[in-house]
């Protein structure tokens, strides 16, 4: 059997600043199972660029291995790709991320890709500071082997073979605040109303920006005893909408005063947190972590924009990398000469 999207678009289809229409972002026909909220993720982010006007030739998308790692072919089918092996996709990003500063990278993970094998190359690019937005979507499973408890599988939640998770699951919004994340955020694979604006900040951020999507399993991990099920999220989500707002358009708010949180962005964009806690600031990265504590220790999933760092500065500012992508340097810039390479050499004896 044979899977295609027809060519055809309505001719008045809305058209963002650059002239694309939405289908422009759109990748090849999906082979998840029908209501996987990987798809819905996969709308949020295609919505997420045709918004913010980004051409889908900057962008390249990056993954590993797994159901969320098949992803970045259902979105941007213009745009850069490269599907990296299990738990390594963030040394591919990081890679690329520091031989090309012109392209917006996008990494899309999962779970078990994160979590689990890939634990170690994650904090490192945390720590990093790499230019670059990183989605996990994550349901607590690993459905491509049939559904076994992932690394973030809850305490006391049940599979569909009966058993029961004896293990805290973890927390990887926590994780990445406590390793010093400068843009950390959660939501739900079914709240494209938060979870679109999210990724549009996210990707106007500077520095490694996190997004934990939780996202359900209809084949393993939707049934009655799990925690990461629709209706198990539906009733313990604690969300903090938001809305971003591109430098380029003209700001108009009607937030009730004490109702709302502006934090400006790097290029000038604008990210509100709309009638978030009257005390809570998503600048403080305490505060979001004990929110975020406080929240799990209820049973609650806090959501929306728990931290974000608005002076944060990349790996390629940190190591004062070249401006120009590494294949476009001329052999003059490649090679100074003698005198300056002399030069070096005696400043390391």
């Amino acid at each position: 059997m044979s899977y295609y999207k027809p060519k055809f678009r309505h001719p008045n289809l809305p058209k963002n600043d650059l002239g694309y229409t939405v289908a422009d972002y759109d990748g090849s026909i999906s082979t998840l199972c029908a209501g996987c909220g990987h798809d819905s993720i996969s709308a949020a982010i295609r919505n997420a660029c045709f918004l913010s006007s980004i051409p889908p030739h900057k962008i390249a998308k990056l993954s590993g291995i797994g159901c969320s790692s098949k992803m970045p072919t259902y979105f941007l089918g213009k745009s850069h790709g490269f599907n990296s092996v299990h738990g390594r996709m963030p040394s591919v990003a990081t890679g690329a991320s520091v031989a090309n500063r012109d392209l917006i990278y996008l990494g899309v993970s999962g779970d078990g890709d994160t979590a689990s094998i890939g634990m170690g190359q994650f904090v490192h690019l945390i720590r990093r500071n790499v230019n670059m937005t990183y989605i996990v979507a994550n349901n607590g499973c690993y459905g491509l082997t049939k559904g076994q408890d992932s690394a973030t599988a809850d305490l006391g939640s049940v599979n569909k073979y009966g058993g029961t998770n004896p293990f805290d699951g973890i927390d990887l919004a926590s994780l990445a605040l406590l390793q010093g994340a400068s843009f950390v955020a959660r939501s739900f694979s079914g709240d494209k109303e938060q979870l679109e604006p999210l990724i549009r900040a996210a990707m106007a951020h500077r520095g490694f920006a996190f997004i934990d999507v939780v996202s359900p399993c209809v084949t393993f991990a939707n049934h009655s005893g799990s925690t990461k099920s629709y209706a198990a999220t539906r009733e313990h989500l604690d969300a903090m909408p938001v809305d971003f707002v591109p430098m380029r358009e003209e700001i108009r708010t009607s937030y009730r005063e004490g109702s709302s949180q502006s934090v400006t962005l790097h290029d000038g964009s604008i990210i509100h947190l709309m009638k978030a806690r009257e005390d809570y600031r998503a600048d403080d990265r305490t505060e979001a972590l004990m929110a975020v504590q406080s929240a799990n220790a209820s049973g609650d999933i806090l959501t929306g924009l728990l931290y974000l760092d608005p002076n944060s500065q990349d790996l390629n500012q940190t190591i004062n990398l070249a401006t120009k992508p590494l294949n476009k340097l001329g052999k003059d810039e490649l090679c100074p000469g003698s005198r300056v390479l002399n030069s070096i050499n005696e400043g390391l004896r």
